[in-house]
């Protein structure tokens, strides 16, 4: 018989999400000094965040 009770975790939670200003120190800090490679092709996410844009203004 198992007399030792038995360790268990709490269910995993995703943590809350980051306020705007501590992403933003995030991407700053990650870029500064850094080298941004332009390869020429199309930004998928730039182009829907335009055609978003030109939705909300029409």
């Amino acid at each position: 018989m198992d007399t030792c009770p038995r360790l268990t975790s709490p269910p995993a939670r995703e943590p809350p999400p980051l306020p705007v200003e501590i992403t933003a120190a995030i991407v700053d800090r990650l870029t500064f000094n850094g080298t941004i490679i332009e390869t020429g092709t199309d930004s998928y996410r730039l182009a829907q965040s335009r055609a978003r844009a030109e939705q909300n203004t029409n």
